[in-house]
């Protein structure tokens, strides 16, 4: 069967990128940039240079809150009657939050200094003058009056600036404002239009014009190309994004260069991008992943010409810690950029507190704040699913026939034979898929404390601990259930000493304890606190792991405390004997 080919001619220029070392006035930009021609439009889906902006968020470091509303700045506003989606940050659409077409009703902001070019046409980088534009001080206290912040307390390091690029543009005859973030997750609602009609803006140089050097406030610095178009998941995300921090972020240990971290005896999912060409049923991509000499075939990976789709593979880890190659195999139209996944298998159940001793004592001991883990509590994935797109025509030919009659004169006709040929192609829809992780903890006094009141105890005697969690998902296949949860303690500034926490319950809804204590008397699922930790908060930190999708691992950051008042010596008493 012939396809019907859609050829839309794109102008790529490879572009000499610049990564500046200096320090600037006020805020440092983790911001680079990429790019190319902008190929060619059409009246009803057009984009003309200089329309564009930044959105600009002020996001908390610690936790990755977004502490104002969202502000739009661009040199050329458009009309308020402009299409848009509401103001919306890419922390927050990555947290969950679904588009919400708003006609009319935008607000933006003219800066009296103007920004520079934010979107590349023709191949050259903009980046610094990007970079000392959105860390000059006086930008900076502008943004802060504008967004309604504190300068002082902006700059203070404990907050950081979002910067997401946008355009105006019209699309199928309309005028509509997006971020790049926002473009893609509107591409993939319409089935990948926006693509099609216009790709060189919305999925190349709009998300070209800023990604990340470094890693930072959980997105990942970009490593993809830098001169051609994106598919919609590594734009939401990875790009179209840059960071202005106040504060030297120390240089971060690499801890390992592994692709995966897996838990020892853990069901686990691998995934990878598969993209290149078109793979239909027709001419199918398969991909093979070697794992310990098992080969696991993933088939039906589809994807229309230009974009890509995620492939993977769930398994179960081995019981003991170990490193591993997974050698993955594409066979059909497609490739992937990986053909090796370099894997670290970790057991977290080798380090649980010493004993503790009545005599121990810690005169030095300072709090520390819970520190930040990897987060992420939803996970979106999507599946291309081919259709066949009929297209009947009719290929027959003429005949003619000749006859002499009886009378010996001559005759001919002519008539049409039918042959009617399906000349159709392969459409695609996009299916959707999400998982949610829905987790809580609680701690509370041993039950073999005989003081303890309420959530109030002396140190030295134990807390027990329980945790929930559940997966929500419309693909449970795609998932795995929740299978472990490691709890840390203020006595070892959360860190040095863990407990990996008992599964009691499996399924979509897990329950976790502590393991039973081997130095508790009654062999009781607790933990003792240190009979020297000061009066106060007795806060616990339970980070909830291994929940694996198609696009990562779901885990959560949780806490929960109770109130230390006096210590187990006071509840003795000795007096002499009497005579």
């Amino acid at each position: 069967m012939i396809k019907k080919n859609r050829i839309i001619l794109v102008i790529v220029m490879l572009i000499s990128l610049l990564f500046p070392t200096n320090v600037f006035a006020v805020g440092d930009g983790n911001i680079d940039t990429g790019g190319g021609g902008m190929g060619q439009g059409t009246s009803t889906n057009v984009w003309s240079s200089g329309n564009e902006g930044v959105r600009v968020t002020v996001v908390r470091s610690s936790d990755h809150a977004v502490v104002t509303n969202p502000v739009d700045i661009t040199n050329r506003p458009p009309s308020s009657s402009i299409y848009n989606f509401g103001k919306v940050s890419k922390i927050q659409y990555n947290n969950g939050r679904a588009l919400s077409p708003v006609k009319g009703g935008y607000v933006c902001i003219k800066p009296s200094q103007s920004i520079p070019k934010i979107i590349s046409t023709d191949g050259t980088s903009n980046i610094a003058a990007i970079k000392s534009y959105f860390t000059d001080e006086q930008v900076i206290r502008s943004i802060a009056s504008i967004t309604g912040m504190n300068f002082d307390t902006l700059v203070n390091g404990d907050y950081k600036l979002l910067l997401e690029p946008m355009a105006y543009y019209k699309f199928e005859g309309v005028m509509i404002a997006t971020t790049a973030t926002e473009a893609a997750m509107y591409d993939e609602a319409v089935n990948g239009l926006l693509r099609r009609r216009m790709v060189s803006l919305t999925h190349k140089n709009l998300p070209l014009a800023m990604f990340l050097e470094v890693s930072d406030l959980g997105y990942p610095a970009w490593s993809g190309s830098r001169t051609t178009a994106a598919s919609d998941s590594d734009i939401k995300s990875s790009l179209g994004l840059g960071i202005v921090r106040f504060k030297e972020q120390p240089e971060e240990v690499v801890v390992s260069t592994y692709d995966y971290e897996y838990r020892v005896d853990t069901d686990v999912i691998t995934a990878v991008t598969v993209s290149g060409g078109q793979s239909d049923p027709d001419n199918p991509t398969r991909v093979s992943f070697t794992i310990a000499g098992t080969s696991y075939n993933v088939g039906n990976v589809f994807y229309p010409r230009g974009d890509s789709q995620i492939a993977w593979v769930k398994w179960h880890t081995p019981t003991t810690a170990k490193t591993m190659d997974i050698q993955v195999n594409v066979m059909g139209p497609g490739n992937t950029s990986k053909s090796t996944i370099h894997v670290k298998i970790v057991d977290l159940n080798k380090n649980p507190p010493p004993n503790p001793v009545a005599d121990d004592r810690n005169d030095g001991f300072v709090r520390t704040s819970v520190p930040t883990r990897a987060e992420k509590e939803r996970a979106d994935w999507s599946i291309w699913r081919p259709w066949w797109q009929e297209y009947w025509v009719d290929e027959g030919h003429w005949e003619r026939d000749s006859w002499t009659d009886s009378e010996g004169h001559h005759h001919s006709s002519s008539y049409w034979v039918s042959n009617w040929v399906d000349r159709g192609w392969w459409e695609f829809d996009l299916n959707q898929y999400q998982a949610t992780l829905n987790p809580s903890m609680s701690i509370v006094c041993d039950s073999n404390n005989p003081t303890a009141r309420g959530r109030s105890m002396k140190s030295g005697y134990g807390i027990n601990e329980s945790v929930t969690a559940s997966i929500s998902t419309n693909q449970s296949s795609a998932v795995t259930n929740p299978q472990n949860a490691v709890s840390y303690f203020p006595e070892f500034q959360y860190k040095t000493y863990w407990r990996l926490l008992e599964r009691l319950q499996s399924g979509s809804t897990a329950k976790f304890a502590f393991q039973k204590n081997s130095y508790s008397t009654y062999k009781s699922r607790t933990h003792f606190t240190p009979i020297w930790m000061p009066d106060g908060s007795y806060e616990v930190n339970t980070w909830v792991i291994d929940a694996w999708t198609p696009s990562g691992m779901l885990s959560s950051n949780l806490t929960d405390a109770l109130t230390i008042e006096g210590n187990l010596w006071s509840d003795w008493h000795i007096a002499p004997l009497k005579p």
